[in-house]
């Protein structure tokens, strides 16, 4: 006894012993080892980004200012033209076409236009290129692709605008605008306040009333004015559009006002801000917070590059770069993009150091093995000792002892488990052998009576529908449909009790007590049918026939318990209630109908389920006849047309069921049947009278 109680001061738990061993010994060295590569590579990760996005944002900027010099040169060689020079804009089909040619090589381009000191002004626009609100308030025929506005103060001409096609043929030509004068325009004003800047705006187009810029320069030469062109807002989308970087990131351009001023979904971005139209959207709006802090970091001189994440945790590199061409306008380019999608490389680099390392941590695995292996040959022990039992070999074996607490407890238990799966290893299925073990129910051969409600199912037509079929196929598909039909029993505290054929047999209120089983066994019995629903659709799509199952419920005394031999006991229930259920099942056949219940079973669960009255029959070994019903649904669920069915139907079988009122319920069957005239019950009970009023005639 003393000896035993040293042994137990000197236990240590197993838990204790393997687990600290190798998490502190082998885990911690390999995670710290873990945790420097990964700290590594991501500093060698931002690193790169850095300096990659700052080229991309570069690039992307040079390309920008590329697409605005381009306008400038075409504006220079405007400028540079004689006719222009000369305000010799009226009737001058020459001009007209190198403005239109402009206009096509220059996609970005709404327009191109010129302002004179003395209020004369020529301007083509691309009807197309706006959004087409513009095109209908024209109200110009589709062949109209340019529209060409002269006022000519020097020719004293009225002014005109004339709708032209792709090849400059006039389509339309209408009187005005009358009230428009260029030099009180923004981008007049102010290319001769300052003419160091190529842009003016944003701003709204007079004739467009959309936002965007204007590219504009004074003429050097010649009269007093100024040669410009328009951006829309809109065309910087697809320009934008190309400059994103990996499938996340995304370009754009806002000013010192931080206002969006570019944007590959620019258009809705504009249509979010109903309140004002002629306003641009702020940069808060893209749902980057960390956006505008770092923007303004830059602003005050901080870096061009930055690290920030999103609320989902996720990490970003945004870069800001500004344009030349843009002058006194101050617009800039910011990108960003995640950094996950950014250097797959270098993401490649880390995913080997991060294999290096695990691999350190394999190398330290033989001790750790060892040392395991050492501690736990009882538990090795153990597991052969399980794998026996799940095999059910459950000869005697001695008990394993151990040095370790928990393993020295484990043995005790591996050693209960045998003793108690050799008394249960006759009880087959084993989920009834696992309710007879919780519940405490008696393992003796034998039983004691109980009320229970027992349920019966069967396939329709079955045979016929497998027999020529792959028996394989037929196994797997018949233990799907099992598997549905007995999780829902079971899921309403219903026992499977076996299985016959493609039947299933069950029942409630055994072994575990349940008082309210009957109405268990109903729930039970609809949620079988809408699982059978759900399958057959399954079946159907796989090209396998759907199973139809019949229902048979009835409640009553039964003798319950275990039946068979000491080697091969089977807990089940017996007697007349469970042939009744068996009965019952059967009689859907004859009636075309899914569930049937006995009277016993509506009288329990009638409070809470529909049912309905099919017809009163007289089973072999009972002395009264026995009313049948049909199981229709819960009665919380049931609409009141189906309730109203009902009770018409409970009407007519009083009165079949009465001597003397054939007539009567012929009168209202025929009635029933014009409202219902696929009703099985109701057309069986309708041949029964044709045939006993034929009998009497007779």
């Amino acid at each position: 006894m003393t000896g035993e109680t040293t042994k137990r001061q000197f236990r240590i738990g197993f838990q204790t012993s393997i687990i600290t061993v190798f998490v502190g010994v082998v885990l911690l060295v390999g995670l710290t080892l873990v945790y420097l590569s990964f700290a590594r590579v991501t500093s060698i990760t931002r690193t790169a980004a850095s300096g990659f996005i700052e080229k991309v944002a570069q690039l992307g900027a040079d390309h920008v200012d590329e697409q605005f010099q381009n306008v400038r040169d075409n504006l220079d060689i405007l400028s540079g033209l004689p006719a222009i020079q000369e305000a010799d804009i009226a009737d001058n089909s020459r001009l007209y076409s190198l403005m239109a040619a402009m206009l096509r090589n220059n996609p970005q381009l709404f327009n191109l236009y010129v302002g004179y000191e003395d209020g004369s002004f020529i301007e083509m626009d691309v009807i197309d290129r706006a959004k087409p609100a513009f095109r209908s308030g024209l109200k110009v025929d589709e062949d109209a692709k340019f529209r060409l506005v002269v006022i000519s103060r020097t020719a004293g001409s009225a002014p005109v605008t004339q709708y032209l096609s792709e090849n400059l043929i006039e389509v339309a030509e209408v009187p005005g605008p009358t009230g428009y004068d260029p030099r009180q325009r923004p981008w007049y004003v102010e290319a001769f306040r300052t003419d160091k800047t190529l842009l003016t705006g944003p701003y709204v187009f007079y004739a467009t009333g959309e936002p965007g810029y204007t590219l504009r320069t004074p003429l050097k030469e010649g009269r007093r004015g100024v040669v410009a062109g328009d951006v829309l807002l809109n065309r910087f989308e697809d320009m934008l559009a190309e400059q994103k970087l990996g499938q996340s990131g995304l370009a754009f351009l806002f000013n010192d006002a931080e206002r969006i001023v570019g944007h590959p979904e620019m258009s809705r971005l504009m249509a979010e801000i109903p309140e004002r139209q002629d306003d641009l959207p702020q940069i808060g709006g893209l749902k980057m917070p960390a956006l505008v802090p770092i923007i303004r970091s830059w602003r005050n001189g901080g870096p061009a590059q930055q690290f920030f994440a999103d609320g989902a945790g996720r990490t970003y590199i945004a870069a800001v770069h500004r344009l030349d061409t843009t002058g006194s306008a101050n617009v800039r380019l910011a990108m960003f993009a995640p950094l996950d999608e950014f250097y797959a490389r270098i993401i490649d680099e880390r995913r080997t150091l991060f294999a290096l390392a695990l691999a350190f941590v394999g190398a330290t695995l033989p001790f750790a093995f060892w040392l395991g292996s050492l501690m736990a040959q009882p538990l090795r022990k153990l597991v052969e000792e399980t794998d026996a039992i799940q095999r059910f070999d459950i000869a005697e074996r001695p008990r394993i002892h151990s040095a370790i607490g928990e393993i020295e407890e484990l043995g005790r238990s591996v050693f209960t488990m045998r003793s108690v799966v050799r008394s249960f290893a006759s009880f087959i299925p084993r989920p009834i052998v696992r309710q007879l073990i919780e519940t405490g129910s008696s393992l003796r051969l034998g039983g004691s009576r109980r009320e229970v409600t027992v349920l019966f199912t069967d396939v329709a037509d079955f045979t016929a529908k497998t027999e020529r079929a792959d028996p394989s196929q037929v196994m797997i598909y018949t233990s799907r449909y099992f598997a549905a039909l007995s999780d829902e029993i079971m899921r309403h505290q219903g026992t499977v009790d076996k299985y016959i054929g493609d039947a299933v047999m069950a029942f409630w209120n055994a072994p575990a007590d349940d008082p309210d089983h009957t109405a268990n066994a109903c729930r039970a019995v609809l949620a079988c049918l809408a699982a059978n629903e759900a399958l057959n659709k399954d079946f159907r799509r796989d090209g396998w026939p759907p199973y139809d199952t019949r229902f048979g419920l009835h409640v009553g005394d039964a003798v319950v318990g275990n039946i068979g031999s000491s080697d091969r006991m089977n807990y089940t229930a017996l007697g007349a209630t469970v042939n009744l259920a068996s009965r019952l099942e059967g009689l859907n056949k004859s009636y075309g109908t899914r569930v049937l219940v006995s009277a016993a079973v509506r009288a329990r669960a009638g409070h809470a389920f529909l049912f309905r009255s099919v017809d009163n029959i007289t089973p072999k070994g009972f002395a009264e006849p026995i009313e049948v019903s049909e199981l229709r649904g819960e009665l919380a669920q049931a609409g009141e047309a189906e309730i109203a069915m009902c009770r018409r139907w409970d009407e007519i079988f009083a009165l079949i069921a009465q001597d003397g009122s054939a007539e009567t319920a012929r009168v209202r069957l025929s009635g029933f049947l014009h409202d219902h005239p696929k009703d099985s019950v109701a057309l069986l009970h309708a041949q029964r009278l044709r045939s006993s009023a034929q009998g009497a005639a007779a």
